[in-house]
């Protein structure tokens, strides 16, 4: 028996994205996971930039722990109308 593999561009754990959304929608997005990240780890977030394109949040910065990365990660990806999300955040050096 032959088990198929899915490719990097099928997802059977999402449901496939739609067509973009208004043009509006974008900024709408970044406004919403912005306001959640603060929201959950108030001033640690003040160096954390968030871009959205085309429903996909880009999280930008840097960050004090891997905690803080991680959990702005799940912030974006709970936000309704994030297809995907790019976490380039990085750790600060300074301890």
């Amino acid at each position: 028996m032959v088990m198929p593999w899915p490719l990097p561009d099928e997802s059977w754990f999402r449901p496939e994205p739609g067509p973009p959304g208004p043009p509006g929608d974008d900024v709408r997005l970044a406004a919403e996971v912005a306001y959640r990240i603060v929201g959950g780890v108030g001033a640690r977030a003040r160096r954390i930039t968030v871009t959205v394109q085309n429903r996909v949040a880009i999280l930008g910065g840097l960050v004090p722990d891997a905690a803080t990365r991680r959990f702005a990660g799940q912030v974006a990806w709970q936000v309704p109308g994030v297809v995907d999300v790019c976490n380039t955040l990085r750790l600060s050096s300074r301890r």
